[in-house]
């Protein structure tokens, strides 16, 4: 043998050898590791896809002969224009803008199966093998034929109930990954400043901190807990970040006019509380911020949110608002640019982000900007584990059930009793009982805005439950009266004669966010005109806070009558009723078994345990009407009262409660709650700080911790609540039943400076 040879092995037969795993494809790689793998072998056309959200998911597919699913000439244009796609919005929104109704789109049985097929097409039109992400409306529960619609946020708001919240969440979302679906868009983060705006009714309320609590309980039970997504679990992007809810004169998508420090202390603290809770995404608002529209505000979006609160998630325009900044910078390849550099990863609908190729090549983005947004967006799908079932059967988890109970139990918990004169619950003399009004026989009021069509028998509208749930043997009769908007009167005479001849008249009044197919819509989906009935929603602002001129001559033709009366009102922002009716309840828009909750309260089947959200104002030319105002001296105009007519917080119940006195401990407040009455009944103990030295000028109160108990007839239970640890300071804690309450209840002081 030559002696170069010597240091050769003996032969052995070479064995066939395993190809490397590609690191991004590696499920056991670290989410940066592959991440950052497969942003090397990007080329800029492939990142600016990802970064693009471009149609309508409903465009993207059509009913075939037989009743399944084809794709369409659109969708594969919109996968070849950037060799996949970064995310599809609204592939199961169904209502009157996207024209999807049961028979033409994806229901609970085949949804699963559109969602695998567009994800099968959107994988083989990528060179690597980039799936898309789904993203879904889930606004007060999925927005898609057969999903558990859920009352409107407004009304999760009067239930003060986080916990009780945070289950129906975890549900939207279980619903949501069983069609396939993989982002959930949900309204959280506006603050309502002005019942005039028709979203009014997408808001928790007109304070920061029940605002932040039911955040919370958004993210966890929407999200879980962990890097990883769980099967059932969905990513949220929290929206709108930030300051919607002041928009002047409560107009959609109008100016905001806010100093920082009224930015901070009432429209952030719900954000703050979401990122914290580990929200995946938020989405930048309409509206401006100092003269910068959210959506290319780099002070908003990157200076506070990604630098100062150490957000590392999505930021997601809203729908068209990138291309809206070319008003600012005058092309839309310039406005892309803005957004980009100030912050926002993934457009909608936008073409200034399909020209960020453009962009870059002109020197207005640095490819390294453009990189760390598209490393956001892939590693969303990452924790999503979407590119780790490729090339498999899908697997969905199982539609979750109790959505119905769920919805129910938030609609019973927001029913709201303002005024009682002992017309409630239902004497058991009673044996004749007259349900009026134009929201009286109905559902489809009660469901908000951002909800699909409901298949035929979903719900119960309040005389359906009442003729279900009533006593043996009490008659119930029924006509409308009037319609929700208009001036016909020609129904009132009807109503009179039913009131007038039953021992209690039950007036349901209020209005509708229900779209109709001949709705104007904008190119983002908002009303453009309202039409038949809708009142409110988005695009739907009023100049005056009062209900159809017909309704009024209903209500007081049936207070004349001399029967006591009961009014309900189904709404989406607090209206204008008179005092006259012995009892008045809100519902808010309850969702489709909201009929069922209401009777039962009526009946007293169920205590009304709701509290307000908001405060209700006398009349619109006293706006803004909340009771967090500075601490100035808040008398009343001339010609009228400058407070509320109902106040925050403020809520009745069938029972009575007494507290005892407050005692502290370190960050602890203590108080003996007894139900005083003779029946079970829930309060909702609400802590008010009053600020006796700080560094501007205070508000006069601040809502800063509450809990909700259950007790018996003559039970006494000790309510123990911790304060926010932020929370610091000199201080006057006062305990109460409401804001109103809380301004004369007996303070206890509270020194938070150490």
């Amino acid at each position: 043998m030559d002696a170069a040879c010597d240091h050769l092995p003996a032969y052995a037969p070479t064995r066939p050898r395993t190809p490397p795993v590609t690191t991004y494809r590696d499920p056991a790689a670290p989410l940066d590791a592959r991440v950052h793998d497969l942003l090397t072998r990007m080329t800029l056309r492939e990142k600016v896809g990802q970064l693009n959200q471009r149609m309508y998911g409903w465009d993207a597919y059509r009913r075939t002969p037989g009743g399944g699913f084809e794709l369409t000439d659109a969708l594969r244009a919109e996968t070849e224009r950037f060799a996949g796609l970064g995310a599809l919005y609204g592939l199961q929104r169904a209502d009157a803008w996207s024209g999807v109704a049961h028979g033409s789109g994806p229901g609970a049985e085949d949804a699963a199966t559109l969602a695998d097929l567009v994800q099968r097409h959107v994988v083989e039109s990528s060179r690597l093998g980039i799936p898309a992400l789904f993203v879904e409306e889930v606004p007060h529960g999925l927005m898609a034929l057969d999903g558990t619609v859920l009352p409107v946020n407004l009304a999760v708001g009067a239930t003060w109930d986080p916990a009780l919240y945070e289950r129906a969440a975890a549900h939207a979302a279980a619903e949501l990954r069983a069609r396939g679906g993989h982002v959930a868009l949900v309204s959280a983060l506006d603050i309502a400043r002005d019942p005039r705006w028709g979203r009014t009714e997408e808001c928790f309320g007109e304070d920061p901190y029940l605002a932040a609590r039911l955040t919370e309980a958004l993210v966890h039970g929407m999200q879980g807990a962990g890097e990883l997504f769980a099967p059932d679990k969905a990513p949220v992007v929290l929206k709108h970040f930030a300051g919607q809810g002041a928009t002047v004169g409560g107009r959609n998508s109008a100016e905001s006019e806010l100093g920082l420090r009224e930015l901070h202390e009432i429209h952030l603290p719900a954000a703050r509380a979401g990122v914290r809770a580990g929200a995946a995404a938020v989405m930048a608002a309409y509206n401006e911020v100092d003269g910068m529209p959210c959506s290319g505000n780099r002070a908003l979006l990157t200076e506070l949110l990604r630098e100062e609160w150490g957000f590392e998630g999505l930021v997601m325009a809203d729908g068209l608002a990138v291309d809206r900044l070319a008003r600012i910078t005058g092309d839309t390849v310039s406005a892309g640019a803005l957004a980009l550099n100030s912050g926002v990863d993934l457009s909608l609908w936008d073409e200034g982000f399909t020209r960020l190729e453009e962009a870059v090549e002109r020197g207005l983005v640095k490819e390294t900007v453009l990189d760390a947004a598209v490393a956001r967006v892939l590693r969303l799908k990452f924790r999503l584990g979407l590119f780790d079932r490729q090339g498999t059967t899908p697997t969905t988890p199982p539609a979750p059930t109790g959505g119905k109970g769920l919805s129910l139990s938030l609609a019973r918990a927001a029913v709201t009793l303002l005024r009682n004169d002992g017309t409630l619950p239902v004497d058991a003399r009673v044996s004749r009982i007259a349900v009026l009004g134009p929201q009286s026989a109905t559902t489809a009021h009660q469901l908000g805005d951002y909800t699909a069509p409901q298949a035929p028998g979903t719900g119960s509208s309040v005389l359906d439950a009442l003729r279900r749930l009533a006593p043996p043997g009490v008659d119930i009769r029924h006509t409308r009266g009037c319609a929700l908007t208009g001036d016909d009167l020609s129904g009132i005479p009807e109503a009179v004669a039913a009131a007038a001849a039953s021992d209690l008249a039950v007036l349901v009044l209020g209005g509708s966010s229900a779209r109709t197919p001949d709705t104007d819509f904008a190119a983002n989906g908002a009303a453009l005109k309202a039409v038949s009935e809708m009142t409110c929603g988005e695009g739907v602002d009023l100049a005056g806070l009062r209900l159809g001129a017909a309704q009024y001559a209903l209500l007081d033709a049936v207070v004349a009558t001399g029967t006591p009366t009961a009014v309900v009102l189904v709404q989406g922002r607090p209206h204008v009723v008179p005092d006259t009716p012995g009892a008045l309840l809100t519902a808010w828009y309850p969702g489709p078994w909201g009929g069922e909750a209401i009777a039962e309260v009526v009946l007293g089947l169920a205590e009304p345990g709701g509290r307000l959200p908001v405060s209700v104002p006398r009349s619109a030319a006293q706006l803004p009407v909340y009771y967090n105002h500075k601490d100035t001296e808040y008398g009343g105009y001339v010609d009228a009262d400058a407070g509320p007519l109902f106040s925050f917080g403020h809520g009745l119940s069938y029972t009575s409660f007494s507290y005892g006195p407050p005692s502290t401990d370190g960050r602890t407040v203590s108080l003996d709650v007894t139900n005083t009455g003779e029946r079970y009944g829930r309060s909702v103990v609400q802590v008010y700080l009053r600020r006796l030295i700080a560094t501007s000028w205070p508000r006069t109160l601040e809502l800063c911790a509450f809990e909700g108990v259950g007790l018996a007839a003559g039970e006494r239970r000790t309510v123990t609540l911790t304060l926010d640890g932020d929370l610091t300071g000199l201080v006057e804690l006062r305990v109460a039943e409401s804001a109103r309450a809380a301004l004369t209840a007996v303070p206890v002081r509270l020194d938070l400076r150490s």
